[in-house]
């Protein structure tokens, strides 16, 4: 078993009311147990939470004055990551379960569509499998330069296949697209993980639906996928902002700090966690 402790600490410049909607808390996944966590508002104000109840997200929304708003989220989270076989198939189309369908659509950030072509090209001739997908994690790594603020909020999978850049989010979009192109169902998932440099931030990987199961793949290497603590998962970043505001607001501040030692016997929280 393996502990992180998480410091999340967001701060805005509120210019006229607005509302939020966050989605920084430890998701509810069978990966890890909150052991203990808390959420501090400042100023004091009436929150609504709720969680998504197909992925465990779980989203904080607040309506903000005008003025200095400040959101601390810290958790203490015991991680228990599943071992990953060596050999696991693609499961064919007409088999994938209806809740897992969605993952093999293009979306906003993955045009696996307009990508199916360049990914049956690199990849339509490797035998199917988590080797495969393995292949593609691989090629990123190997092909994509990863540069701190290079792009956008915008930048999709083509672009970032185009011009051989981005952040952890940009190879994670590409990732996606590239299994969907080749009819493997594919998500983003965000959390908090330890890693020296760059520093510390919000880090995105993906999910391939192999053998019945959701397996985990990093193309940055950047951090010990299994011992990131999720936030949330869904098709693309749309799903899985840590923030979406409606309104007149410039962000001031972000500072993460995730520490790792050893588990502590210490009780879960009583969470209830999606049915």
């Amino acid at each position: 078993m393996h502990t992180s402790l998480v410091d999340c600490l967001l701060e805005y410049d509120v210019s006229s009311p607005a509302h939020f909607l966050f989605n920084i808390e430890t998701a509810f996944h069978e990966g890890h147990r909150v052991l203990e966590e808390r959420l501090t508002i400042t100023p004091s104000m009436k929150v609504h939470n709720f969680c998504d109840e197909r992925s465990g997200n779980r989203f904080i929304r607040l309506d903000a004055p005008r003025g200095l708003l400040t959101v601390n989220y810290n958790a203490r989270v015991e991680l228990m990551p599943a071992p990953v076989p060596l050999h696991l198939d693609e499961t064919p189309v007409s088999a994938v379960p209806d809740d897992v369908l969605r993952f093999l659509m293009p979306s906003r950030y993955c045009e696996s569509d307009i990508m199916s072509r360049a990914a049956q090209h690199l990849f339509g001739q490797l035998p199917h499998g988590i080797g495969r997908v393995r292949a593609i994690e691989r090629w990123i790594r190997e092909s994509i330069e990863y540069l701190p603020g290079f792009g956008n909020s915008t930048t999709s999978a083509q672009e970032v296949f185009v011009q051989r850049a981005g952040v952890c989010r940009d190879f994670a979009h590409l990732g996606i697209t590239l299994c969907r192109a080749l009819n493997i169902p594919a998500r983003l998932v965000v959390g908090y993980v330890h890693f020296v440099q760059p520093p510390e931030d919000f880090h995105a990987v993906f999910e391939a639906w192999l053998g019945g199961q959701w397996v985990v793949f990093d193309p940055t290497g950047m951090a010990p996928i299994d011992r990131m603590v999720r936030i949330g998962s869904g098709r693309d970043a749309k799903d899985v902002a840590f923030a979406t505001i409606f309104g007149q607001v410039q962000m001031v501040r972000k500072e993460l700090t995730v520490q790792e030692g050893d588990t502590a016997s210490a009780p879960a929280l009583s969470l209830v966690p999606p049915v």
